[in-house]
C-alpha cells in the first residue's frame, strides 16, 4: 500500500514537467514530507477541454453512498489506495476508473519493511525516482461528492500493485507509476474501455528507474514534516540495504 507521501515541488514546476496547458487550478499547496490520508493534494486531469490542468483535491475516495461530511470523512480513510486488480469492479472506484484518472505526482513516498524478514520491524524507507529532481507519476481516480447543501468536494486514491524487483524486498504492494507516453491516454475521459484503461497500467518493468533508502522514524509521526525525513541513514549490520 502507500499511506505517506512527499511532494516539494512549486506549481510552476509541476505546469513545466506535466507540461499542464490549462494552468493551476487550486490554491499553491506547501511543500510536504510527510502526506497524511484526508489532506488536500495535488493531481493532474484534464479538463472539459481536454487540456491538462493541476488541481487541488483531498486524499481518499469519499464514498458516494456517504449521507453527511462527518461519513464521507470517515469514508476517505478507507480508501486511499486502490488495487490495481480490482479497482474496475470495487463500487467506490469503478466509476471513477471508468472515465475520472488522474495522475498523482510525488518526490517519493513511504514503505515500512514488512518482508523477508532482512530489515528491523517496521523500517521505513523512501521510494523515488533514480534521476535527480524527478517527479514520480502516480496513477490515480478522482471523483466528486456532493453534500446536502450543494457544496461539491473532491477526492482521489492511489492505484496500487503487486510490488516487483528490489520494492518487493521492503512490501508486497507499490504504487502504480505512469510513463510520459501513457498520460495522455490516462487522463482522456473518452477513453472508457474497461480493458484498454487496464492495459495502460501493465509495463514491462514497473520497478524501472526507481531508488529507495532507509530513512529515520521520524516519518512515523504526523506532527513531523520537514526535508529531514527524506534522508538517508545507515542500518547497523547485519540489516543491509538490498
Amino acid at each position: 500500500m502507500c499511506g505517506r507521501y512527499a511532494l516539494s515541488k512549486l506549481p510552476s514546476e509541476l505546469i513545466e514537467e506535466f507540461e499542464i496547458t490549462a494552468g493551476a487550478t487550486g490554491s499553491a499547496l506547501p511543500f510536504d514530507w510527510n502526506i497524511t490520508p484526508t489532506r488536500q493534494i495535488n493531481v493532474i486531469r484534464a479538463n472539459q477541454d481536454h487540456a491538462r490542468e493541476l488541481a487541488n483535491v483531498s486524499w481518499g475516495i469519499i464514498a458516494p453512498w456517504s449521507k453527511d461530511r462527518t461519513e464521507a470523512v470517515r469514508s476517505q480513510s478507507q480508501a486511499i489506495n486502490a488495487r490495481g486488480e480490482s479497482v474496475h469492479e470495487k463500487p467506490t472506484f469503478r466509476n471513477a476508473f471508468k472515465s475520472r484518472r488522474c495522475l498523482i505526482p510525488a518526490t517519493g513516498y513511504y514503505e515500512w519493511a514488512t518482508e523477508l524478514g532482512r530489515y528491523g520491524t517496521k523500517q521505513p524507507f523512501y521510494i523515488h525516482s533514480a534521476t535527480e529532481n524527478k517527479t514520480l507519476a502516480i496513477a490515480g481516480i478522482y471523483d466528486r461528492w456532493v453534500d446536502t447543501n450543494g457544496e461539491i468536494f473532491e477526492s482521489a486514491a492511489i492505484i496500487t500493485r503487486e510490488a516487483v524487483g528490489f520494492l518487493a524486498t521492503v512490501h508486497h504492494r507499490m504504487p502504480t507509476f505512469l510513463p510520459p507516453d501513457r498520460w495522455d491516454q490516462w487522463l482522456s475521459p473518452e477513453l472508457t474501455d474497461v480493458n484498454e484503461v487496464r492495459s495502460l497500467m501493465e509495463l514491462s518493468d514497473p520497478a524501472a528507474g526507481l531508488a529507495a533508502h532507509p530513512v529515520s522514524t521520524l516519518v512515523n509521526a504526523t506532527r513531523n514534516n520537514g526535508p529531514e525525513l527524506i534522508e538517508e541513514i545507515e542500518l547497523g549490520e547485519p540489516e543491509t540495504l538490498f
